[in-house]
Parts: structure tokens; C-alpha cells; sequence
């Protein structure tokens, strides 16, 4: 077999190299995945804030003044959400004070006879006989003592990795923002100048998929949020409005969005003490929010944005929370939307290649 000419060998060997840099980065970020949720969060948002940043700029403010305006209303949304959130909450707990005596005496009405009935127990629920079972049971409330000790610990660290999170994100936003042309710049001029043209058409693929991607994330969060609104309101939940608006405006963060606006709704509705009906209500709406959000509007109005196919919006959110956890769900949709546009441009290589024209 006769030896390859020097340029496919060299041609292979770079092939080879920049796959293997490609691996070696994928692998990278797998390690680092816990600690990278602040910077890619804050990569997000100077990618979404940037635009706003650079007109306001055009306006005549200097960068340092529009990036801190663009963080200023961002922490302004923020407090919007919290006003809206807060309220309920402490509106809630103090429901849950005022009521309490009222569900014990519900429960002697009605769960204390089904208890003596199917299964032999007799309760009654006081101030005196909680007490009095207590101290009747300490090895079982030292024991579920501790345990929740523990849970609180492993919550707390969780907690505190969150705040650290939420404060170190506009820290990093603030830089990437300040310094956003300059860094773009500077990863132009290092890309080899052979490639330069096709890495720069790219990179105006991948920026033009991730702006319908925005796109359709923000249409998916009013309609979520007016879903939200309306299905509570009809289902006779009281603050159904503010419910519906936190659930849908936090719907871009994967699992807490959701389980926040859920979470509020149950408390509301068990705390109304009208039966079972409110609470099916609540569950019957979560859940065709769910289904309508993880099959429906993701799929068609950001995967058929971007060119993803439904079913490949869903393997695409599975595959990267199954990899990265949080950071993976989060990056799911923007990173396979970015991979699209490197499979296209594989597809066009292959098939212009020799090989697949047998030439």
C-alpha cells in the first residue's frame, strides 16, 4: 500500500489533535460540573444581556454605566419576583398559626374515627396528648430528631452552595459583560487563520440559533405563566395570579421553577380546609402544566426554533441532566443547539467528501 502524501497525513494529525482537545475539554467540564453553575449562569445572561449592554452603549453611556444598568434592572426583576413571592409566603404561615387549632379538630373529626376504625389506633390531637405521646416515645423522637439534624445539615450546605451561587453570578456577569467584545475578539484571533472564515460563519449560526432559542424560552414563560394563572383562578385557589406568574417566570429554571410554583399552590390549597377538591385541582394543573411544557411547548416552540426535532429536545434535557445534573439541564437546549450547527457543518464535509462520493 503506498505511503499517504504529507498533506493528508497532516491533515489527519490535526484531525486527530483538535478531536482529541475537543474529548479532553468534554472531560474537563464533567470534573468540574459542581463548581461551574455560577459562571455558566452568568455566561447566559451577558449572552442574552449583551445586545441591550452594547445599544445602550450606542446611546452615549460609557460600557462600565450600561453594564451596570442591565444588572441593575436584572436585580430589579429579581425583587419584583420576591415581592410577589414573599407576601404569599408570610400570608400563608400566618394562615398556618391562625388555623392550626382547626385542623386538629379536623382531624379528631375526621381522621381519628378512620384510624380507631381500620386500624385500632386511638388519637386524639391536643396540645396535651401531643406531649404526652412525645414523652412517651423519646427514643423515636431522639431518633427522628437526629435524623432531621443531619437532613438540615446536608440543606444547609446546599443552601449555602446556593447563595454563594446567586452572589457570585452578577460578579462574574459584570466582567463577562464589561469585557464581551474584547473576549470574542480575542477567541477570533485564536483560531487558526485557515479556519478563520468557517469558525466565524459558525459562530454566526450558533448565535442566530441561540437568539430564536431565547426567544422561544421567553414565549414558553408567558404562556406558562398565563396557563398557570387562569387554570388556578378557574380551580378556586386563592393568589392564583401570583402563583401562576412565579411558576411560569421560573419555569427557565430546570426543576425549581416548577416545584416552587407547586410547592406555593399545595400550601394554599390545603390550608383553604375545603377537602380534597382544591388539592386534586392543584395536582390536575401541575400536571398537564408538565406534560403541556416537557411535551408540547419546549419541544415545538424552542426545539422547532432552533431545528431540533421534539424528540431530540427531550433526549437532549434527559442525556445532559443525566451527564452534568443542574449545570447539564440548564445547558441542555443552548449546547445542542450549538452542536447543530457542527453537525451540519460535519454533514456538508461528509457529504462532499470523497469517501461518500466514491471517488
Amino acid at each position: 500500500m503506498p505511503p499517504l502524501p504529507d498533506d493528508i497525513r497532516k491533515d489527519r494529525l490535526q484531525t486527530a489533535l483538535w478531536i482529541g482537545i475537543g474529548l479532553g475539554l468534554l472531560l474537563l467540564l464533567y470534573a468540574l460540573s459542581p463548581i461551574l453553575t455560577p459562571f455558566l449562569l452568568a455566561a447566559v445572561l451577558a449572552y442574552a444581556c449583551n445586545p441591550v449592554t452594547d445599544r445602550l452603549e450606542r446611546l452615549g453611556l460609557p460600557r462600565i454605566a450600561a453594564v451596570v444598568a442591565v444588572l441593575l434592572g436584572l436585580a430589579a426583576l429579581g425583587s419584583g419576583l420576591l415581592l410577589i413571592v414573599l407576601p404569599l409566603v408570610q400570608e400563608e404561615a400566618a394562615l398556618i398559626a391562625v388555623r392550626a387549632p382547626q385542623a386538629l379538630q379536623l382531624a379528631n373529626e375526621k381522621l381519628a374515627p378512620w384510624l380507631r376504625q381500620n386500624l385500632g389506633i386511638k388519637l386524639h390531637l391536643d396540645a396535651a396528648s401531643l406531649q404526652k405521646l412525645a414523652a412517651g416515645n423519646w427514643d423515636v423522637v431522639q431518633t427522628v430528631l437526629s435524623r432531621l439534624y443531619d437532613s438540615l445539615k446536608i440543606g444547609g450546605g446546599a443552601l449555602i452552595g446556593i447563595l454563594v451561587n446567586i452572589f457570585l453570578a452578577p460578579v462574574v456577569m459584570f466582567y463577562l459583560l464589561l469585557d464581551w467584545n474584547g473576549l470574542l475578539a480575542r477567541l477570533g484571533n485564536a483560531v487558526p487563520r485557515p479556519w478563520h472564515a468557517r469558525v466565524e460563519r459558525m459562530a454566526r449560526d450558533i448565535d442566530a440559533v441561540l437568539s430564536q432559542y431565547l426567544r422561544g424560552q421567553v414565549l414558553v414563560m408567558a404562556i406558562l405563566a398565563a396557563y398557570y394563572s387562569l387554570a388556578l383562578w378557574i380551580g378556586g385557589i386563592p393568589s392564583a395570579i401570583s402563583i401562576g406568574v412565579v411558576t411560569g417566570l421560573l419555569i427557565f429554571i430546570p426543576y425549581l421553577g416548577y416545584a416552587t410554583g407547586f410547592t406555593l399552590a399545595l400550601l394554599v390549597a390545603a390550608l383553604q380546609f375545603a377537602g380534597w377538591g382544591p388539592i386534586l385541582a392543584v395536582l390536575v394543573v401541575y400536571g398537564i402544566g408538565q406534560l403541556l411544557e416537557s411535551f408540547l411547548l419546549t419541544p415545538y416552540l424552542v426545539g422547532e426554533r432552533i431545528g431540533l426535532h421534539p424528540l431530540a429536545v427531550i433526549f437532549a434535557l434527559m442525556a445532559f441532566g443525566q451527564l452534568f445534573g443542574f449545570v447539564g439541564v440548564l445547558a441542555a437546549l443552548p449546547a445542542s443547539a450549538a452542536l447543530l450547527v457542527g453537525l451540519r457543518e460535519l454533514r456538508a464535509a461528509y457529504l462532499g467528501s470523497r469517501f461518500y462520493k466514491g471517488t
